[in-house]
C-alpha cells in the first residue's frame, strides 16, 4: 500500500503544530518562573512550615468520623 503525499504532509503539519505548541508553553512557563518577584520567594523561604490555623482546625473538627 502506498500512502498519498497529502496524508503525509497533513501528518507532518499536525506533528509540527503539536511540537510547536508544547515548546511555546514550556517557554512561557520558564519565563514566568524567572519573572517572579524576589520578595515572594523570600516569604516562602521564611515560612516555618505547617501552621495550625483556624481554617485547619475547622477542617479537622468537621472531618472526624
Amino acid at each position: 500500500m502506498k500512502i498519498s503525499q497529502s496524508k503525509l504532509s497533513r501528518r507532518k503539519f499536525l506533528l509540527a503544530l503539536g511540537a510547536g505548541s508544547a515548546a511555546a508553553t514550556a517557554a512561557l512557563v520558564v519565563n514566568k518562573a524567572q519573572d517572579a518577584p524576589p520578595e515572594k520567594q523570600e516569604k516562602v523561604a521564611a515560612s516555618k512550615g505547617y501552621r495550625l490555623t483556624e481554617h485547619v482546625q475547622n477542617y479537622y473538627r468537621t472531618a472526624k468520623v
